[in-house]
């Protein structure tokens, strides 16, 4: 039986607090050969970027601060994700024996796992085939297209994940909307076709009435339980844990020499 542990934040979390928590969880699996699951959401809207986007190519600062959209960036790659009303995952590990020591064989085993759980949800999810050309060069948000193993519902994407590797250790998080905010998408990003952004989907939207977020984490955990054949032990963030995630925030993740200007600060080491 894998050695997993399961960390699910019911409170809404600011931006920047969420991804020191990830990076920390992804330090810990270097070291502890654990494996994290977490699931959050967040406190205010919020943009991610990924580590090595050029801001100004995909997002209006202008219009964030207008609507009151905070910004981060994220550790892991991808594209522009605006994050509010959306169940958040996130997995860290170094077990090849669980994962994979592949990013493609490792992503594949979590959107199976998530495949699952959406499908006990009610919904007929399924993985992408292909990602199209176009989008994969363009800097269009993540939600524009699904990739090949995103999940899709009806040809709609629904969840939308990223990951970062160390040798065999790796982060994987990813934004699973249940409302839909296309109207502030469009609104703070560059490129987004009006036409396109009707496209896009959410959980609500796919299954006709109200997902909540502790719904959706119920039918998610239970689908990475039955992928992997997991015993799921639930703990939270320690006080001395929180002290050094808070490291990581006001350090990286709540710097704008970070989130502004891609310069990454010396690592961290727990």
């Amino acid at each position: 039986m894998a050695d997993w542990e399961l960390i699910f934040d019911r409170e809404p979390l600011r931006g920047s607090w969420n991804m020191a928590v990830d990076e920390y969880l992804f330090l810990q699996a270097q070291k502890n050969q654990k494996t994290y699951l977490r699931f959050y959401t967040w406190l205010r809207p919020t943009a991610s970027l990924g580590c090595s986007q050029d801001m100004n190519k995909v997002l209006s600062l202008e219009e964030c601060r207008r609507r009151g959209v905070d910004v981060v960036r994220r550790m892991t790659g991808g594209k522009l994700v605006l994050h509010h009303l959306e169940v958040t995952y996130s997995v860290a590990s170094a077990r090849t024996d669980i994962f994979t020591s592949t990013l493609e064989g490792s992503y594949r085993l979590i959107s199976e796992a998530l495949v699952r759980g959406l499908r006990l949800l009610g919904l007929r999810a399924e993985l992408a085939v292909s990602t199209p050309p176009a989008y994969a060069r363009s800097h269009l948000p993540c939600f524009a297209y699904p990739a090949r193993n995103e999940i899709e519902v009806n040809g709609k994407k629904v969840v939308g994940s990223a990951q970062k590797r160390s040798g065999s250790c790796f982060l994987q998080h990813g934004s699973i909307p249940l409302l839909k905010e296309v109207e502030l998408l469009v609104a703070i990003s560059y490129g987004l076709d009006p036409v396109r952004a009707g496209s896009m989907t959410s959980l609500s939207d796919e299954l006709g009435r109200p997902v909540s977020y502790e719904q959706a984490v119920e039918h998610l955990t239970e689908g990475f339980r039955q992928q992997f054949q997991a015993e799921l032990s639930p703990r939270r963030i320690s006080p001395e844990e929180s002290r050094l995630v808070e490291r990581i925030e006001i350090e990286k993740y709540a710097s704008w020499r970070w989130t502004g200007e891609k310069v990454e600060p010396s690592g961290f080491d727990f």
